[in-house]
């Protein structure tokens, strides 16, 4: 197995297509604006609650949103 793979997402470019703000999606979610921005940087990997949080509000698939 490959130590090497990093989580990444897609989620600020839905986030942006959908007209959502960070904020927006933060108070959807149930969490704050800088643990968005964190995990839209790929520096903070959500909960595999958030992330399924994350497909709901944004409407998207999970391997839509997030990919090795």
């Amino acid at each position: 197995m490959n130590n090497d793979l990093i989580l990444q997402n897609n989620i600020k470019n839905v986030r942006t297509n959908k007209g959502l703000s960070q904020e927006v999606l933060a108070k959807l979610v149930g969490t704050t604006r800088q643990t968005i921005i964190a995990i839209e940087k790929g520096v903070f990997n959500p909960s595999a609650k958030l992330a399924l949080l994350l497909c709901v509000a944004l409407d998207e698939k999970f391997e839509n949103l997030f990919y090795f």
